[in-house]
């Protein structure tokens, strides 16, 4: 897999086995819709092999921090971080849960929180045991959103990105974040929240 563009464009970045990276097209999206990222803070969490992540670093994210739970995983983006001799981001080894918690009790606050649960077969589960039924969506997304609805780590003007499988329903207000976008790319579905 490769990076899109900005900095590291055509850059590699190494993919664990058995998961479902961000396509490009989705990535390309992303950042089309997000626009300058120039200094913000990113949080990637079920990182994966950081395919989000990276492009944020790329195009200019301020620091990038990626919270996932597998071992592999966790190795895949050491192996990248190393690779690309980067110093503005860190991988945070827990479940997206606890990590949420902990940047809370830290005072942490992020510009732009992305998260992509597992949500089919094929992709290693990080969040709680137990495979995904193929063509299914996990409740992860909901969960996450949760989750940052109690603690609260969004930066006043800061963007949520949910990518869930197209048949999975988020709901379009948790909390203080309000769903202000939604899109579509063949199977996959961008959500867009900000406090409202």
């Amino acid at each position: 897999m490769r990076i899109i563009a900005g900095k590291y464009k055509s850059r590699v970045f190494f993919m664990p086995k058995a998961i479902r990276p961000t396509q490009d097209k989705v990535r390309k999206a992303l950042f089309d819709i997000l626009g300058d990222i120039q200094g913000l803070s990113f949080l990637e969490l079920f990182a994966g092999s950081g395919s989000v992540g990276f492009e944020a670093i790329s195009r200019g994210a301020g620091t990038v921090a990626f919270v996932e739970n597998n071992r592999q995983c966790q190795q895949a983006l050491e192996r990248t971080i190393a690779f690309l001799k980067l110093t503005n981001c860190a991988v945070y080894p827990a479940e997206a849960e606890t990590a949420i918690k902990r940047f809370h009790r830290d005072n942490k606050k992020f510009d732009i929180i992305f998260l992509d649960p597992p949500y089919s077969k094929g992709k290693v589960p990080r969040f709680r045991p137990g495979p995904a039924v193929a063509g299914m969506s996990d409740p992860l997304a909901k969960k996450a959103l949760q989750t940052l609805k109690a603690y609260d780590i969004l930066a006043p003007n800061g963007f949520i990105i949910a990518q869930c499988f197209k048949k999975e329903s988020l709901p379009p207000i948790e909390g203080d974040l309000i769903m202000f976008r939604q899109s579509r790319y063949g199977d996959t579905v961008l959500s867009f929240y900000k406090k409202g």
